[in-house]
C-alpha cells in the first residue's frame, strides 16, 4: 500500500511540473494576467488580432500595440503563435524584470535581432547577440514562437529554427513578457506558459 501511495505522490507531482503556469485561448475578453495595450484589440473565435492606431503610435512615441502577460518567473517556456499581415513591420517578444527588459527578440522582414540587457548598465542598453538572417517575419503565415529560459540560457524556436543563446543577465526573475509590433494587423493565438 505504501508503494501504491507513493507512486501516486510522484505521478501527482510529475503533472504538477508540467501544469501551466499561464494558458490564453483568448475565449474571454478578459484574463487577469493579460493587459492588451496601446490600440483595440479585438477576442474571436480564440485569437486576438489588432491593427495599429497611427495617432495612437505617435501618442506612444512610436510604439505600436501590444499584449503584456504579467507572470513572475525565473525558468520557463513560453509559447504563442503569430499571424503578421503584409504591412506589420515588427514583431517584438520581450521578457521584463522588475528593473526593466531581460531578453527580447524583434523579427522583421530582414531577419531575426536577439538581445540580452547586461544588468550593470546605467543606462540599460541593450547588446546584440545574434542576428538570424534566416528567420523573417511571414505575411499571412500562422509561425509558433517558444522561448526557453533556464538560467543563464534561452532557447528560441521559431517555425522551424532552433537556437540557444547564453547571457548571465537571463537568469534574473522576470515579472511578465510582451507580444509588440508596429505597423498593420497582427493576430495571435495559443499563449502559454509553463515551468
Amino acid at each position: 500500500m505504501k508503494h501504491l501511495l507513493l507512486l501516486c505522490l510522484l505521478t501527482a507531482s510529475a503533472f504538477a511540473a508540467d501544469a501551466p503556469l499561464l494558458q490564453d485561448d483568448f475565449s474571454a475578453p478578459q484574463l487577469d494576467q493579460r493587459r492588451a495595450m496601446r490600440g483595440e484589440w479585438k477576442f474571436a473565435d480564440h485569437t486576438a488580432t489588432c491593427t495599429q492606431d497611427d495617432e495612437l503610435f505617435k501618442k506612444n512615441k512610436d510604439h505600436g500595440p501590444i499584449l503584456f502577460y504579467d507572470l513572475a518567473h525565473t525558468n520557463a517556456t513560453l509559447r504563442l503563435a503569430f499571424k503578421p499581415d503584409a504591412a506589420v513591420k515588427t514583431v517584438v517578444f520581450t521578457c521584463n524584470g522588475a528593473e526593466g527588459h531581460v531578453f527580447r527578440i524583434v523579427l522583421s522582414a530582414a531577419g531575426a535581432s536577439v538581445r540580452a540587457f547586461p544588468t550593470d548598465s546605467q543606462d540599460h542598453k541593450s547588446i546584440a547577440l545574434a542576428t538570424e538572417k534566416t528567420v523573417k517575419l511571414t505575411p499571412g503565415q500562422w509561425t509558433p514562437l517558444s522561448v526557453t529560459l533556464h538560467g543563464s540560457q534561452a532557447t528560441l524556436k521559431l517555425g522551424d529554427f532552433t537556437q540557444t543563446y547564453d547571457h548571465p543577465s537571463f537568469a534574473r526573475p522576470k515579472t511578465n513578457f510582451s507580444l509588440g509590433f508596429s505597423f498593420g494587423t497582427l493576430s495571435v493565438k495559443e499563449v502559454a506558459a509553463v515551468k
